[in-house]
């Protein structure tokens, strides 16, 4: 069977130009795809056309808006799902545009798509009080709870992603001073991040105890799990959620829900409430622009004004002028 245009396209996009052109990280690779995926389902359920059929003609502007509409009434999805759905279709589409100018104005109909506006959420982060309960948790008698305090320090210490944590291999762990360790983000870019004395004291013992510090294990993970494989991203959230469920029990000042990208966030507002520079925190983080990095000052900030209103009754105790059944005021806005 020949393949129809949207195969061929969906095809160089996802196994060409996205890992070749654009140096995309994997996990974008598949969050990308699982977009496609779910578009798939939707075409062969909803509109009777099954994938081997699917053309980019079938795929116009109100199909993708039906799409949309699908996802969050008959699946459920968030508005934020529906917005990150859309932007992997951006994307397809405007590689499309590029690889096919007699479709550029199709293509635009589907860019000019709108993402529907949300409410941002909120920066979940710990207190230093919830940071610290939680790393007292792991077993330091045990050998698996030596190495689980080890990637929960260096979650907070680095501020890294989840899979940048999971990527480390030995090599990236530099222990003479300045002790740093060697992050690769998203677009596989590199950063450079300093280890403060604990962790890396930390990090010293484990690799001595793992056997680790030899040359021929350069190129070993970092962190394996009971199978002597390499750690996974579900393995690093399953740690970080048995630590903090039983931080929780002991104490109300530790989140229910607590993942590996809170560590990240939590780093981020330490240092800036300590006067950190926000252009260092980005470089820290691994941000490309600093607006990246504003969430934190401007949860800073909400946080203030938040506590601000607790406190404003206690000092108002004369209620203000209802100014609405002012009669001469009344009077005076009607003949303006």
């Amino acid at each position: 069977m020949k393949p129809t245009d949207f195969a061929r396209y969906l095809s160089a996009f996802l196994g060409t130009y996205l890992p070749g052109v654009r140096n995309v990280s994997i996990n974008t690779i598949r969050s990308y795809r699982d977009t496609y995926r779910l578009l798939l389902l939707f075409c062969t359920t909803e509109l009777n056309t099954p994938a081997e059929k699917l053309s980019l003609a079938v795929l116009s502007d109100h199909a993708v808006l039906r799409f949309l509409d699908w996802l969050e009434q008959d699946r459920g999805n968030s508005v934020a799902t529906r917005n990150q759905r859309l932007a992997a279709i951006h994307a397809l589409f405007r590689y499309v545009q590029i690889e096919e100018p007699v479709l550029l104005a199709d293509c635009q109909k589907i860019l000019g798509i709108p993402f529907k506006k949300h409410p941002k959420a909120t920066v979940n982060h710990l207190s230093v009080e919830a940071l610290q309960l939680i790393l007292q948790q792991p077993d330091i008698t045990s050998r698996r709870g030596r190495r689980d305090l080890i990637i929960l320090c260096l979650l907070y210490d680095t501020g890294a992603r989840v899979q940048e944590l999971v990527d480390l291999r030995v090599r990236d762990i530099r222990l003479v001073e300045p002790a740093v360790v060697s992050l690769t983000g998203k677009g596989r870019k590199n950063r450079h991040v300093p280890l403060l004395t604990n962790t890396r004291d930390l990090l010293e013992a484990y690799l001595q105890e793992y056997h680790l510090t030899d040359q021929q294990s350069l190129d070993t993970p970092l962190f394996v799990n009971y199978q002597g494989r390499k750690m996974t991203r579900a393995g690093i959230s399953y740690i970080v959620r048995k630590y903090s469920t039983m931080a929780c029990t002991h104490s109300g000042i530790v989140p229910n829900t607590v993942t590996p990208h809170v560590f990240r966030h939590t780093k981020a507002m330490h240092l800036y409430r300590a006067g950190v520079n926000l252009i260092y925190i980005r470089d820290l983080l691994g941000h490309v622009d600093v607006s990246s990095t504003d969430i934190y000052a401007r949860a800073d900030t909400e946080m203030k004004r938040k506590a601000l209103e607790k406190v404003y009754p206690k000092i108002a105790d004369t209620a203000l002028p209802d100014w609405r059944h002012s009669e001469g005021l009344l009077a005076w806005l009607n003949q303006l």
